[in-house]
Parts: structure tokens; C-alpha cells; sequence
């Protein structure tokens, strides 16, 4: 037979699955890796769509999506970012915030461009930037920026074969937000090399202690060169719902609708009008969510101040925490593996997110208040025999 595409051996599966199918078999495991809502989809959601699936949508879509959806997602933007998106021309419904992100790179790389990431950032983004022929590019960036790119950091990454890079904020795997004075700079300096900006604002309203998450899109000179990616997996807790959208210049959407026709036609029709339902209905559920996860934040914060060895990074937003293992002088991945098998806790090592980045574990804190205690002692009593 005669081999698979280069393309297949290229990118390769993410650590963060490996480690949750590592634990597989294994009995009385306290995980903290996938980063998905530990709530059902609020009710109102689900009936949106057992009424649409009643009344006949079965059909498909337009392939940017249905127009009241993208009308609704319009409306909700402008409000949160004072920013008006034409819902014919410039926005697309997608399946989940995966798409949008890959439908958004394989519309502005090319073959040989070079696309600036964070180390660490989320495992896909390089995979996805290589998937588009790009070569992915790595900033070091580090807790005192809250994990955003260093503005002379940035620049001084840039080539001429550059063609953008990406901020995500809240961040995963880091938690961190960016605030508008780093955003400005940023934006300054994409304009200045004219660039183009992926803004991934998943988990724009998962924020705690009264911080902002600003969008880079709403400065000056910013919206005709910036992607707005977002989804309704974790707002709403609709992670298999797979619904997400994105927002930008019309030359870029129409080209990522022309994309989605040849990828997967629309997403699922029911599926758009429980999102509908979800933006236009009660935020009560949200609400909720976002006091569970402050809740269990704090308890990672507090928690981790006694256990010796380990420094827990603060988030600002979204619900992963970083934990500084490098006093163990062990890399990420022998940490987590030896966890694991020593006290059945599972985290995602470092180097999943970047080359940088192996003296990092992240947690999810999407779990059970009961869940975090457990795994937080386990952890401390690891360490306290690690360090003797």
C-alpha cells in the first residue's frame, strides 16, 4: 500500500487525550484534565431544540448558518464589544470554536507563512496552523505578563514571512487575561507589520474578581484585520452541542462560508436554535457556573499554599490552573505520569502546550468542590514525599 499523506505523520494526538486514556481501567482516579463544564445544558437550551426538532428543522442550513442566529450573535456582540457585525456578510456559524479557528487559518495562511503563538498556549493552534501549510512560531511568555505575549517579545519574533498570531483570553491552558494596555501594544504592533489577529474569546465570560477580558477587535484599526472566534461550549455548557461562530471582515468570513461547504456543509440545525436560545434566554445558568467555578477556584488557590514544592498560579478567567513544578526538577510529563500511578491524579503536563513550557502542570478545575480536595491532598502527600 502506498503511504498516508506527510500531513498525517505530522500532527500528532494531544497529550491531554493521552493522559485521560492512560487512566483508563484505572479505579478511584481524580482527574483534572479535560477541559469541559461539569453542568448539563440549561433546560431552556434543550427544549429550544426538542421544539425546533418538532416543528420540522431537520433540513439543512445555510452553510454560513442560520440568519437568526447570526442576527442574535450580532446583537450580543455589539453589546459586549460596541462593535456592529453585519450578520450576512461577517459572521458564520460554525461546529464549535474548533472550526471557526481552523476555517479562520485555513482562509489567511498560506503555504510557508509563519504564525506566532504563545508558549504555552491550547495544544490545537499549532496543529491547526500546520494543517493550513503554516509554520507555528513560539513566544515565550511567562506569569509576571499573566501569560500574555511581551509586546518586544512579540516583535521581535516577527519575520517577513510573519502573517499574524493568535491571543486567546482567558487563556487555556493558563488562565491568565489580557488587559487593554497589553492589548493596545499589541494591536500597535499588528498594525505596523500588518498582520492579522485570531481572537479565541471562548471563555470571555468566565471571569473572576471583577476582571475584564477587553477584545483586541474593539481598538482602533483593529476590526478589518481581526477574526473573533467564540463558542457556545463553555458559556452554556454545550460542549457536544459542537455550535460556535466567528466574526471578521467580509472578505474573510465569506471565504470561510465558501470553506464550510466543503468541511461540513452547516451545523446542526436543531442545534442552532438551542443556541439562539442560549444567547437570547435566561443567563441565570451562567451565573451559577461562574460562582461554582470562583468557588472552586479559590479552593485551588488556597489549597495549593500548603502543599511544598508546587507554585499555583492565580487565573483570572476560564478554569485551568498552571502549577510551577520546577522544584521537583523533574520535566512535566515524568510528574505526571508518576502522579498517576503513585496517587491515581491525573494533570496535563506542560509540554503538551509548548516547548517551554515542561516545568508546568495544568488543572482543570471543572470538576466536583469534593473532586478538587481530594486531588489537592493526594498531590501535597506526593509531594511531601518527593521532597522528603
Amino acid at each position: 500500500m502506498k503511504a498516508l499523506s506527510a500531513l498525517t505523520r505530522t500532527v500528532t494526538p494531544s497529550p491531554i487525550r493521552q493522559m485521560f486514556n492512560r487512566a483508563i481501567g484505572m479505579e478511584d482516579v481524580v482527574s483534572f484534565t479535560v477541559g469541559e463544564p461539569d453542568f448539563f445544558t440549561p433546560n431552556h437550551v434543550v427544549e429550544a431544540a426538542v421544539e425546533a426538532l418538532r416543528a420540522g428543522e431537520h433540513k439543512y442550513t445555510p452553510n454560513a448558518g442560520i440568519l437568526p442566529l447570526r442576527e442574535a450573535i450580532c446583537r450580543v456582540t455589539e453589546k459586549s464589544h460596541g462593535l456592529a457585525y453585519d450578520p450576512q456578510t461577517q459572521a458564520i456559524v460554525t461546529a464549535g470554536g474548533m472550526e471557526a479557528l481552523m476555517l479562520s487559518m485555513l482562509t489567511i495562511i498560506e503555504q510557508g507563512d509563519e504564525w506566532i503563538l504563545s508558549d504555552p498556549c491550547w495544544t490545537n493552534y499549532s496543529r491547526q496552523v500546520i494543517i493550513s501549510g503554516g509554520t507555528p512560531k513560539f513566544v515565550s511568555v511567562c506569569a509576571e505578563d499573566n501569560f500574555h505575549f511581551d509586546p518586544a517579545a512579540l516583535e521581535a519574533a516577527i519575520t517577513e514571512r510573519t502573517k499574524g498570531f493568535i491571543i486567546n483570553s482567558p487563556s487555556n491552558p493558563t488562565g491568565g487575561v489580557a488587559d487593554e494596555e497589553r492589548l493596545r501594544a499589541l494591536a500597535d504592533i499588528a498594525i505596523r507589520h500588518d498582520l492579522y489577529v485570531i481572537s479565541d474569546e471562548v471563555y470571555c465570560n468566565l471571569l473572576y474578581d471583577g476582571v475584564k477580558a477587553p477584545s483586541i477587535a474593539t481598538l482602533p484599526g483593529m476590526a478589518e484585520r481581526t477574526v473573533i472566534v467564540n463558542s457556545f461550549s463553555k458559556s452554556y455548557a454545550m460542549t457536544g452541542w459542537r455550535v460556535g461562530y466567528a466574526l471578521g471582515p467580509e472578505e474573510i468570513i465569506k471565504n470561510m462560508v465558501k470553506l464550510q461547504e466543503n468541511v461540513a456543509a452547516c451545523v446542526n440545525s436543531a442545534a442552532q436554535y438551542a443556541a439562539i436560545a442560549a444567547l437570547e434566554g435566561t443567563q441565570e445558568p451562567l451565573r451559577q457556573m461562574v460562582e461554582s467555578y470562583s468557588r472552586r477556584r479559590q479552593l485551588v488557590v488556597e489549597g495549593f499554599k500548603s502543599v511544598p514544592g508546587l507554585t499555583c498560579h492565580a487565573p483570572q478567567g476560564a478554569f485551568y490552573a498552571l502549577l510551577d513544578i520546577s522544584r521537583t526538577g523533574m520535566n512535566a510529563t515524568d510528574f505526571a505520569m508518576e502522579l498517576l500511578e503513585q496517587e491515581r491524579v491525573i494533570v496535563v503536563p506542560g509540554d503538551a502546550f509548548g516547548q517551554g513550557s515542561s516545568c508546568y502542570v495544568r488543572l482543570s478545575f471543572a470538576t466536583s468542590d469534593e473532586n478538587i480536595k481530594k486531588g489537592i491532598a493526594r498531590i501535597g502527600a506526593y509531594m511531601t514525599r518527593k521532597l522528603g
